[in-house]
């Protein structure tokens, strides 16, 4: 196991061998990789560990240098292990090149079928078990999808777990993937508002960009079609603290020149919209969603099939009639899969995940009512990618869960914060606030 020094930290890399189908043991095996992190010093110290899931689906863990960020507040009490969920980072990869050694588009659904939160939830149980032994537990901290999979893990693995901390990560148990969607696009449009209100600008620049894409193609650096649609999905940054100032500063740097879009900003619009670090958030996404006993016939493309419900989100309607065009948010479309060369080869595979009817439940409310596991979650009152109202549905379903609902910071508060977030959520879990 390689050890080496950052400032302030000492790091191992762990690599984890765990079943592809947690019901057939004997059968394929994948590797997951984990970092563990301790602060310099106490590497030796018999110190209680802390599992951080990632946000996501198919994002890798951070990246630290140091005492970064939460890490810094983590690292007074915990030994962390940043875990790269099955199919990210450093474990077993999942893209477009690897996905078609599987075999056709069936075959390959059948291999992502296994990369939801219930095969997470399995592989740290196995991690758990190598790292601390059959009766260790640890302490769990999941932010965004993150806080998906710790639920998940309380629903079906509440033994393993010491206590929880989730940060903008509280799903509705049983919301279908159509509630949902319903739910965030009035989201989506606040935000859009407010950030036309502080830029005000920007409202003219949107339609002139809008209106010249659909009138001339244009391709990014990569060879991905803009579309008026692709552009719209930058909205999905605005769901962040500083996501509308950066929004704008993209946006005045898109002044056209002789009837065309500088390569500079298509640069940059296509290192927001490309897929091609973290295909999975586009292939999984409305998957995490899926549960028999919810959405029984599949998710459906839900964010396509509810846009309709929602004429404000029409960008051609907003040109005709003189009004701001909205952006969207955090929603995955089935146009896409044509639009960005990441995701073209796993076109057909999408397409049979969103038809999928048979997705086991990930959680059990029936634990979760009884859950003896001290719980804190942050929910962020208006966090643009999690419904506030299905996260505090879900707290008072959860017993002995304790919430803090702010607005002081958006769905990153976690990343941004310093720390603040987690020695809240802490202090919370010991009854110290």
């Amino acid at each position: 196991m390689p050890t080496y020094r950052h400032p302030g930290t000492v790091i191992t890399d762990h690599s984890f061998r765990v079943p592809l189908d947690h019901a057939d043991p004997a059968g394929e095996r994948i590797e997951v990789y984990g970092r563990e992190v301790v602060a310099a010093g106490r590497e030796r110290e018999s110190l209680p560990w802390l599992l951080f899931l990632q946000g996501g689906p198919g994002g890798r863990s951070p990246r630290p240098v140091g005492r970064d960020s939460w890490l810094d507040r983590a690292l007074d009490d915990y030994r962390v292990l940043l875990l790269d969920q099955r199919g990210t980072g450093r474990s077993t990869p999942v893209d477009r090149h690897t996905l078609p050694e599987r075999g056709g588009a069936a075959a390959q659904a059948g291999y992502l079928a296994h990369f939801r939160a219930d095969s997470i939830v399995r592989d740290c149980e196995l991690i758990r078990r190598e790292l601390l032994g059959e009766g260790g537990r640890w302490s769990l901290l999941g932010q965004s999808y993150g806080g998906f999979c710790t639920l998940t893990y309380l629903s079906y693995a509440p033994d393993g777990i010491r206590e929880a901390f989730v940060t903008g990560g509280l799903p509705g148990l049983r919301s279908t993937p159509e509630a949902v969607y319903r739910a965030a696009y009035p989201r989506v449009q606040r935000k859009v508002e407010a950030h036309y209100a502080r830029y005000p600008d920007d409202v003219d620049t949107v339609r002139a960009l809008v209106r010249h894409l659909r009138e001339q193609e244009v391709r990014l650096p990569g060879g991905g079609l803009l579309t008026a649609e692709a552009f719209q999905a930058l909205g999905i940054m605005l769901g962040t603290g500083s996501g509308s100032h950066t929004l704008h500063y993209l946006l005045e740097d898109s002044v056209l020149r002789g009837g065309r879009l500088s390569d500079p900003f298509l640069a940059q619009v296509e290192g927001h919209l490309s897929f091609a670090g973290r295909p999975l958030y586009a292939v999984l996404h409305e998957s995490i969603y899926g549960q028999r006993s919810a959405s029984p016939r599949g998710t459906g493309w839900a964010a396509q099939s509810v846009r309709a419900e929602f004429p404000r989100f029409d960008a051609d309607r907003a040109l005709a009639d003189g009004l701001p065009v909205l952006l969207t948010g955090e929603m995955i479309y089935p146009w896409m899969f044509a639009t960005d060369p990441a995701l073209a080869p796993l076109d057909e595979v999408a397409d049979l995940l969103a038809q999928r009817g048979d997705w086991p439940d990930l959680y059990d409310p029936a634990q979760l009512a009884r859950n003896e596991v001290p719980v804190a979650a942050a929910v962020y009152h208006d966090d643009m990618y999690v419904d506030a109202d299905d996260s505090l549905a879900t707290a008072r379903a959860v017993r002995g869960l304790r919430t803090w609902v702010t607005n002081e910071y958006e769905h990153d508060g976690l990343r941004v914060s310093g720390g603040r977030v987690l020695d809240r959520l802490i202090r919370l879990v010991r009854g110290e606030l």
